[in-house]
This record gives C-alpha cells, structure tokens and sequence, in this order.
C-alpha cells in the first residue's frame, strides 16, 4: 500500500516526462504518438533553420524521432524531456552539416515558405509589394543565419525561434549561462555586420568570422 504514495507518475513535472517514460518502460505506441505530434513542428522548425533546407529539415526530424524511440532505454526520468530531444535532433543536424561540408555543397537550398513555428513579419495582409519586401528580407536573414558558425546559429535558433531561455539553452548544449550570452551578443553582431548593408544601405566593412570548429557531439 505505501508504494502507492510514490506512484511513478507522480514522479514528472509534465506530460512529456510521463509520457517518455511511458514509452521508455512499456514501449508505450500511443505515448510515442503523442509525443511526436507534440514536438513534430518544433523540431522540424529547429532542423529547418539549422540546415538552411525544409526537405532536409523534414528528414532530419523523422530521423530524431526514429533515434528517440531506439535511445528510449537512456532516458532518465531525472532529466526534462525536451532537453533529451533537443539534443538528439542537433546531433543529427551537426552530422548533416559535417556531410555538407565534406561535399562540399551550399548550406541554403533556397525555399519561399518558412519554417513551422516562424513567426509572420506583419499580422495584417500586405499589398503585393509589400509582400514582395517581407520576402526578400526574410530571405536575407535566412541567407545571414546561416552564415553564422554552427556554435552562434544554434543559439540564435533556440533563443529566438524557439524560445528557450539562456539557462536552458546551456542545458541543452552543456555550456555554462554566461558562454550562451557571450555567443548570442557575437551572433547578433555578426547578423547586424551582415544584413545592416541590406536593409539600410549602409556598406560597411564586414570583419572575417572567426573560423568555424565542428560542434562536439551532445551527450545524450
């Protein structure tokens, strides 16, 4: 009778966590589902922005979910879901960036629509014209977000994309509080050296980026 005091639901601070552990311990099939309905576009959105492609945003997200349910037995009921999840999928995209680079291939495969969970420049309709501009300028900051080394992008995309706070983004990435700000002020004065000519007219000399260190592999 007193092992139902500690009743391991009990135990999780929220759906996720449950439903994870859930699938870590039954192979629960309806818990997985709803997980990956869930998580679906934010981690499509994530690969999205980190590959600069939504074809290979939507591969990469089929991918973490498939390694979500095979790395089910590792997940640890003391640790918050989405911080398991986020490092599976940034994995993945390091890898693919890794295959990119090694072929040599363009990091952005242009695309017009944007990625889930983007968030619309204006809310009322514009005119033709005007819609025109807001492409044109979404597309540069795309084009600038993926210059950025893959240690600053990853912050850019969590912090702003996907609203994770700076303590939680050290969690993900396994980084101290202060090193998440020390990178978002230096990719956010790169993206302003970057698109600043674009949007103001205004050439100014652009200092070379420090050369970019593949990022280390999260723990998971």
């Amino acid at each position: 009778m007193a092992s139902n005091l500690f009743s391991w639901p009990s135990l999780f601070s929220s759906p996720d966590e449950k439903a994870m552990w859930q699938v870590r311990s039954a192979d629960d099939a309806q818990a997985f589902t709803e997980l990956v309905g869930r998580w679906h576009g934010r981690i499509h959105s994530l690969c999205t922005r980190m590959t600069g492609d939504p074809h290979r945003g939507e591969d990469l997200a089929q991918e973490t979910f498939a390694r979500l349910f095979a790395h089910r037995k590792t997940y640890q009921s003391t640790g918050r879901f989405s911080t398991f999840l986020w490092r599976i999928a940034l994995n993945l995209c390091y890898d693919e960036l890794r295959r990119i680079n090694r072929r040599g291939e363009l990091s952005l495969e242009e695309s017009d629509q944007e990625a889930p969970g983007s968030i619309p420049l204006e809310s009322d309709d514009p005119g033709p014209d005007q819609s025109l501009v807001e492409s044109e300028r979404a597309r540069a900051v795309r084009d600038a977000l993926l210059q950025l080394p893959e240690p600053y992008r990853v912050v850019v995309v969590l912090r702003h994309y996907e609203g994770l706070k700076f303590r939680e983004i050290g969690v993900v990435l396994g980084i101290p509080d202060g090193t998440v700000k020390s990178r978002m002020f230096d990719a956010l004065q790169q993206l302003s050296r970057l698109l600043n000519p674009i949007f103001f007219d205004a050439p100014k000399a652009v200092r070379p980026d420090a050369v970019s260190r593949p990022p280390e592999r999260l723990l998971i």
